[in-house]
């Protein structure tokens, strides 16, 4: 099939360059609250087990069951998102988990904390949902830099929820409701900041009609939403996210049960990640000029081999700091940024949105159940070989899963004559 440039429509209005950076700044912003209640409840569940005398395997299930929100609620977020406003999901997705954060706080049980912290996912699937497919759009050009910008403000959260988190709960009696209420009160201020300064110009962009240099080339792609290259890829993400959610989870607990970590060592080694997830930014550069498929096929090996260092071999806090970070750097910078961008160049810009609830689901739908698996393996295995079975071999699929993606059957920006 002969490839046509679709897209030439008159230019619609936009913003300047510094408003539109300002504005991704923001909204990167209000995606750090999402990243600090994620990376802050691993730490916490050492202190929940004991609290409700809860075992390995229920911490561990505490611990990734958000995730289980955030996949029941991706593919409603896409298909919410190409009819409504996406500053309206947006700010829906951050007022429902900023609330059941709180309320998780005022738990009693294990049902009602792992009922909270499933609508906390839900929350942050409308929310992650609604961003990316937002910077998608209005940044069309350089789709995985915007996403990877987005990324970036995951790793701000990331490092600061365990390192804030837990020093709020060690000046507050070591009370683990405390950072908590804290981070929940913080993503209400966002709904507020993202309703007043937030313009529909930027939330509601149409991503390659706004162009009038540069056109997309997607007339070789199929006419439906499921293409075989989404599959494909979106099978790589259920594999990465499992083996991702199943370190997240129970890293913390290793730390403090297996290597016997202080509290301040533990917290430094899991925030170590999200400066590692600061690479996303440059992940995204690299998405945009190099081959994808051959990005995610280097992040996914090197995610293996670092796993197989961090729960065989490392002993020592540094040693743990610096494969923590290399795991951020492939795991959360170069695979889920570029997993994620590929998915929306995977089908045409119609179904824009959509792609971006596949992809959410497919990341965290089976990842909800990450922690609680690895938890019943170290049980019946121990830490070593439970982590060579979930973290190893785990992404040595995604990698089999990639090698049959076919590069050519994807979206391209290309520059018209002038």
């Amino acid at each position: 099939m002969s490839e046509q440039i679709i897209g030439a429509i008159p230019q619609q209005r936009t913003l300047s360059s510094r408003v539109a950076i300002a504005l991704l700044l923001l909204v990167a912003l209000s995606y750090v609250t999402n990243a600090m209640d994620r990376s802050l409840y691993p730490q916490l569940v050492p202190y929940i087990n004991k609290h409700f005398g809860f075992s390995l395997s229920e911490g561990g299930f505490l611990s990734t069951i958000f995730a289980l929100g955030m996949g029941i609620g991706g593919i409603p977020a896409g298909y919410l998102i190409d009819r409504l406003s996406r500053k309206s999901v947006t700010i829906i997705g951050i007022f429902i988990y900023s609330l059941f954060t709180l309320m998780n706080a005022y738990s009693n049980s294990f049902w009602d904390l792992s009922s909270y912290r499933v609508l906390t996912g839900v929350g942050e699937a409308l929310q992650q949902t609604a961003l990316f497919a937002m910077v998608g759009a209005y940044f069309y050009r350089y789709r995985t830099v915007a996403i990877g910008s987005l990324n970036a403000a995951y790793g701000i959260g990331a490092f600061l929820g365990p390192v804030v988190g837990m020093q709020l709960f060690m000046r507050t009696g070591e009370q683990w409701q405390t950072p908590l209420i804290a981070f929940g009160a913080a993503g209400l201020v966002f709904c507020l900041l993202f309703w007043a300064f937030v313009p529909k110009l930027f939330s509601e962009a149409k991503g390659i009609t706004n162009a009038v240099r540069h056109r997309q080339v997607e007339a070789h792609l199929p006419t439906h939403l499921a293409t075989r290259n989404l599959i494909l890829v979106s099978l790589a993400n259920v594999l990465t996210g499992l083996s991702t959610f199943g370190y997240l989870g129970l890293y913390p607990t290793f730390l403090k049960t297996s290597l016997h970590f202080s509290t301040s060592a533990t917290a430094l080694c899991a925030s170590m990640y999200g400066v590692g997830a600061f690479m996303g930014l440059p992940a995204g550069f690299i998405g945009d000029k190099w081959n994808q498929k051959r990005v995610i096929l280097l992040a996914a090996l090197g995610s293996m081999v670092v796993y197989l260092f961090m729960f065989n071999v490392a002993q020592t806090p540094p040693m743990q700091a610096l494969l923590s970070f290399l795991q951020g750097v492939c795991a959360s910078g170069f695979l889920f940024v570029n997993i994620y961008s590929l998915s929306q160049r995977s089908v045409r810009n119609e179904f824009l949105g959509r792609a971006s609830g596949i992809a959410s689901s497919s990341h965290y739908l089976p990842a909800a159940f990450s922690g609680m698996l690895l938890g019943w393996m170290v049980g019946h295995l121990g830490w070593g070989t439970a982590a060579i079975i979930q973290l190893a071999i785990f992404p040595l699929l995604a990698i089999l899963s990639m090698l049959m993606f076919d590069s050519k059957l994807t979206s391209k920006v290309v520059l018209l004559e002038a």
